[in-house]
């Protein structure tokens, strides 16, 4: 008998459990991949807050807030079994997107972003910083892994 879940955001509560649960899946909890998210989160968010200047006069806190993104980038994805926080990370970046790099694109080519859409701008991008310092809280610390 298949279940149906009648609440999408049950189901994936239990889907993330069920993985971060899971020894052979997910790497382990990381000191500085939890301080370095933490502390991306709030310079991206002051960075943010300039949107309503024009970002040519912003180009250096921009290029130094891309940079940091990239580094913990690149550290998240050379870790072993750290494809689920890689992609969290990817997707934060895309200048595609409604994400960071999204919104950095989209202040770039305007220069001068609306107060409200910064305001709005930075609960979601927030949101998914904390998302991603959740996952990285949520993983099974070193000693406690033999328990």
């Amino acid at each position: 008998m298949k279940t149906q879940f009648k609440h999408p955001v049950l189901h994936v509560s239990l889907c993330v459990t069920a993985l971060l649960t899971s020894c052979a899946s997910i790497a382990g909890y990381d000191q500085y991949s939890y301080a370095q998210t933490t502390s991306l989160k709030v310079d991206a968010l002051n960075l943010m807050t300039k949107a309503t200047d024009s970002a040519r006069l912003h180009q250096a806190d921009i290029q130094q807030v891309k940079t940091e993104l990239s580094k913990i980038y690149e550290y998240e994805k050379n870790k072993p079994k750290n494809t689920v926080t890689t992609e969290m990370w990817n997707v934060l970046a895309d200048s595609a997107g409604n994400s960071f790099g999204g919104f950095v694109s989209r202040w770039q080519k305007e220069q001068v972003l609306d107060t409200a859409f910064v305001t709005e701008s930075k609960l979601l991008i927030g949101r998914s910083f904390d998302q991603i310092s959740a996952l990285e809280s949520g993983k099974i610390k070193s000693a406690d892994a033999g328990r």
